[in-house]
């Protein structure tokens, strides 16, 4: 489960395009930061994704993604050309292909691949959508997690949603800003969608006579949409977006992206994935977290993409990345599903875990994370082009090093509050498998 959001210029600051993802995925599904540079491709190559191998293109963009490390696909990333997406698990009415065929993380990082623009990045999308369909197991532990998909894609002139259900498919180009959750949210207004899109919902009987056309009531599963609690966190997302129109920047798209449905938030008090920076609790309704989150400025002057690196956005840090030159520090081994604290994910996933245990411990380095992050951002609009490589490099180890200091801070700290029955047992389980040992 997962959450989107985009802000087009005349929403934002600045003027620049913003967009924000947190993706949320099973507690031990590390996820991979990393950059893949532009390379060419002789004709007649093939290209092995995650369940189905496609003919390879000539020629490939440079993209960084944020990556389920088991997956071929990304969950969000962004290319060299500016052109940034997120993609959401949507559940429909339409069957869902299950073997041969290509997950929604696929088609993302094809689109990233492949085209240069928010409406380039579309036509792949419906492309591969018609010559390959999409599906798949897309759980890592969870075999039986098959869905649909919705997309923001944008760059910095415009963006677009595109909604699909099997191969029907509707697009709707942003206004100012918008948010996109683990359900359909198109409706009667659309500006592109499949030629069969309507008939196909007349012909299901999903559509009666007499009836306006409405998307998301003709195609979604009321079940699954409902009890992933999309609604909740696209009003939360869409409700905030709404209320800084003109203002939308940078430090809002990190506190989106942290924002929890209470102010005095309990990670072991809800049932449901209500919040959009989620933190898993339990194997039935709440067995997916934040582990990965990814913020874009495209600006005219350039573009600058921020990413944690890590789960939990609330207990974690925001680092500046460019891509340009040596893209990416050194983050250690890729991440596995096993306990490694020489790489970025699991390292930080140790502070994670910890303040779990009693999340009032957050509050003990909460401040100097702020000062850290805002210290970031001054750096970022103060220094020269030439220092951007630099900068990325430092802000990753600073970020490792006050991460390390605050485990420590963290562990030394007992924990006071009681946790939930089902949600300690629970992470109990994930940590055990994991091979993580709390204090």
């Amino acid at each position: 489960m997962c959450d989107t959001f985009v802000a087009v210029p005349g929403a934002t600051r600045d003027g620049s395009v913003i967009f924000g993802k947190n993706s949320d995925r099973e507690p031990n599904e590390a996820q991979c930061l990393e950059y893949h540079p532009a390379a060419k491709y002789s004709k007649n190559q093939t290209l092995e994704c995650t369940h189905l191998s496609i003919p390879q293109v000539e020629n490939t963009y440079g993209v960084l993604l944020c990556r389920p490390f088991w997956m071929w696909g990304a969950e969000m990333g962004a290319n060299e050309k500016g052109l940034v997406i997120g993609n959401e698990a949507v559940f429909t009415k339409m069957p869902i292909k299950k073997t041969h065929t290509l997950t929604g993380m696929d088609l993302l990082r094809l689109a990233l691949e492949r085209a240069s623009t928010a409406q380039q990045g579309m036509e792949v999308i419906i492309k591969l959508l018609s010559d390959f369909g999409q599906g798949g197991c897309c759980g890592y532990e969870d075999k039986n997690l098959f869905y649909h998909n919705s997309y923001i894609l944008a760059d910095k002139n415009e963006a677009w949603v595109l909604e699909t259900s099997g191969p029907f498919w509707a697009a709707l180009k942003v206004k100012n800003g918008y948010s996109i959750s683990n359900g359909l949210t198109i409706g009667k207004e659309f500006d592109k969608s499949h030629k069969g899109l309507i008939d196909n919902a007349r012909q299901k009987g999903w559509l009666k006579k007499g009836q306006t056309f409405h998307f998301a009531k003709c195609y979604s599963d009321w079940m699954f949409t409902t009890f992933s609690a999309s609604g909740f966190r696209r009003n939360t997302s869409y409700d905030l977006l709404q209320s800084q129109m003109g203002k939308i920047d940078i430090p809002l798209a990190f506190k989106i992206l942290r924002n929890h449905k209470h102010k005095n938030y309990n990670p072991g008090s809800h049932l449901l994935m209500d919040s959009v920076c989620v933190h898993a609790g339990n194997g039935l309704t709440r067995n997916s977290g934040t582990t990965g989150s990814f913020v874009a400025d495209l600006g005219k002057g350039g573009n600058i993409f921020w990413a944690t690196g890590t789960a939990g956005p609330c207990t974690g840090i925001f680092k500046p990345i460019w891509l340009e030159g040596d893209v990416l520090p050194d983050l250690g081994p890729a991440p596995k599903g096993i306990y490694n604290p020489e790489t970025l994910w699991w390292q930080h996933e140790k502070l994670h875990r910890s303040v779990l245990k009693d999340y009032s411990r957050v509050s003990l380095y909460w401040e100097e994370r702020d000062k850290m992050e805002t210290f970031f951002c001054k750096k970022v609009f103060t220094s020269a082009k030439k220092d951007r490589i630099k900068i990325t490099r430092q802000t990753f180890a600073k970020s490792r090093l006050a991460t390390e200091n605050w485990i420590k801070k963290v562990e030394s700290h007992p924990a006071k509050n009681s946790l939930n029955p089902v949600f300690n047992l629970y992470w109990k389980k994930q940590n055990k498998k994991a091979g993580l040992k709390l204090i």
